[in-house]
């Protein structure tokens, strides 16, 4: 006798395509279960076939709007990334040993420096808009209760920089410093000062701030200083912060040649425990060609080398030649010195057709062309009231372009703790400080403009921006192998120290194809985040419910790049 048993969907793999679907049915002849196809649904797509599965169970089928509706959709990947990366590198307690209001305001505008930058008003409107706020605990925050936690966090600003010091920074540390600036909007803050625009924003008020990082570039601590503060004015502050604030005694200061000013070196040379290295401004290497410490010739086959001069008593004193650095300022002098003669030409024309007469206003003219470009100096020039001509200083330009690609880094790092290779590298790594205030600044955090009045809102303001800068730091090396970065550091160590900075094979090889391995694309950290954006969190509730119904939230799957970049998240240690 044949007992029917059940009807059911059989999937069976096809070695190089698409598997076969076939709807069965099982039945019992006797003691025995036989199987016989009923069809063939290999031509169904794969929701039908779930479909007809969940109907062959016995479940009752129906449109999806009338299962649940969704009432609310907010952006939630990327704010769980950043939550996640803050949550690995402990910044809660960075921030405050206990629980508080001000801490959770704290954390939560870290996070949306690196989601959202925007204005405090501004940012308390658009956590509404993904799961930052409610992630934060910080939903009903006003603009006043930002400002307080900024207060807030002020006060704190010198305990916290101590614990990142004492975090990355160890005994004998190497201390990148170098200071930005940012332009104002108003007109009333103390530390609004007309000063060098870094910016490019001629006759703005402006702030200045210095940056303290380890070798790496990692944040440590920043400081404020009014927008006509000098940079080596600031520099000498920082290396007595070091040593009685954050307890670092043996330590290697590192800053460009306009940072570390003869008297900080004077300073500094007092204390055995205190090294540096900077780079000598190009007065001083002419003087060094012309009293023959320095031979050119020395170059010809190779592009470092180390000298002492008695000018630079013991001080080691590395010359480097970058050929390729050479011929890329011929090149711009030749443009410039092009580019002022053909604006000279025109006012020489105007003086011989006497449309322009008199020696203070032909002098006047003449000034601006000269000095636009800043090559006044490789210009003679003779100037009545009417008539004015000029000619090329052939021997000047020589002179300066025999100094063409030629630099000399100077430290007072003995040769037995690092090695002439090593100073350069460690010199160029100021690079990591600099693109730290890319990141600030530009694309990224965005401190500027700043819309703060009083002293103390704008240093909060700039210290929240270095603690998101430390967050995204972190994210940053975590997430090479998804952007277009160099994944191996430590072969930098190997490479020539005076050569143009290049990619790695497997950077370029990124850069070329604009695919990873698996073939899926290379990221920016910006499109990484909208990437991460993608992944929404749902809020739903049964359709045509009460408006107090009881609601569920649903996630969006993963895609294996945004799994990717969470696991690699995951992995971040401080």
């Amino acid at each position: 006798m044949i007992y029917s048993v059940d009807m059911h969907i059989n999937i069976i793999p096809n070695r190089g395509s698409s598997p076969t679907v076939l709807l069965r049915e099982s039945y019992r002849d006797g003691s025995k279960v036989c199987k016989r196809t009923l069809a063939n649904l290999s031509a169904l797509s794969a929701a039908q076939v779930q479909m007809i599965r969940a109907t062959l169970r016995g479940d009752v089928l129906q449109p999806i709007s009338k299962t649940f509706e969704i009432t609310a959709s907010r952006a939630h990947g990327h704010v769980q990334a950043v939550s996640l990366a803050m949550q690995r590198l402990g910044f809660a307690s960075l921030l405050a040993s206990k629980a508080c209001p001000e801490r959770d305001l704290v954390g939560a505008m870290v996070a949306s420096r690196i989601v959202c930058p925007a204005t405090k008003l501004a940012t308390t409107r658009l956590w509404h808009t993904s799961t930052l706020g409610e992630d934060f605990g910080v939903q009903g925050a006003t603009e006043d209760d930002l400002y307080a936690a900024m207060d807030w966090l002020l006060a704190g600003q010198d305990r916290i920089q101590k614990k990142l010091a004492a975090r990355h920074l160890k005994e004998d540390a190497l201390v990148l410093y170098d200071l930005s600036s940012s332009y104002f909007e108003g007109s009333h803050c103390p530390l609004a000062k007309l000063g060098y625009s870094r910016d490019g924003k001629r006759g703005t008020l402006q702030v200045n701030y210095g940056l303290l990082t380890d070798d790496r570039g990692c944040p440590v601590a920043i400081s404020v200083h009014e927008g006509n503060a000098s940079d080596s004015t600031t520099f000498m502050p920082q290396v007595t912060r070091l040593r009685e604030e954050f307890g670092i005694k043996r330590m290697v200061m590192v800053g460009d040649r306009g940072m570390i000013s003869q008297k900080a070196i004077d300073e500094m040379s007092k204390d055995a425990d205190v090294a540096w290295i900077t780079a000598l401004r190009s007065s001083a290497i002419r003087t060094l060609v012309e009293k023959k410490y320095l031979q050119l010739g020395l170059f010809d086959e190779r592009n470092l080398l180390e000298i002492s001069s008695p000018d630079f008593p013991g001080e080691r004193l590395v010359a480097c030649r970058n050929t390729e650095l050479a011929k890329m300022r011929g090149h711009t002098r030749a443009d410039l010195l092009l580019a002022t003669q053909k604006n000279l030409e025109k006012i020489k024309a105007r003086v011989d057709a006497a449309k322009l007469a008199g020696e203070d206003k032909i002098g006047v003219a003449v000034g601006k062309v000269v000095n636009q470009y800043k090559v006044a100096k490789h210009f003679e020039l003779t100037i009545t009231d009417n008539s004015f001509t000029f000619t090329r200083l052939a021997d000047s330009i020589a002179a300066e372009a025999a100094l063409d690609g030629l630099y000399i880094i100077r430290t007072s790092v003995k040769a037995a703790r690092m090695d002439a290779p090593t100073c350069v590298r460690t010199y160029k790594s100021l690079a990591q400080v600099e693109r730290a205030f890319r990141s600030i600044k530009t694309m990224d955090l965005k401190v500027r403009p700043i819309h703060h009045h009083l002293d103390g809102r704008v240093r909060a303001h700039i210290f929240l921006c270095m603690l998101a800068y430390y967050v995204e730091w972190h994210m940053r090396q975590a997430w090479r192998e998804l952007m277009f970065a160099d994944e191996d550091q430590a072969a930098k160590i190997n490479r020539d120290p005076v050569a143009p900075a290049t990619r790695s094979d497997e950077a370029m090889k990124k850069v070329l194809s604009l695919t990873l391995d698996d073939g899926s694309p290379v990221h920016s950290f910006q499109t990484l985040m909208a990437e991460l954006q993608a992944i929404v969190r749902n809020t739903c509730r049964t359709p045509g419910g009460a408006v107090d119904a009881p609601t569920f939230e649903i996630i969006t799957t993963f895609n294996p790049k945004q799994k990717r970049a969470l696991d690699l998240i995951n992995q971040i240690t401080p």
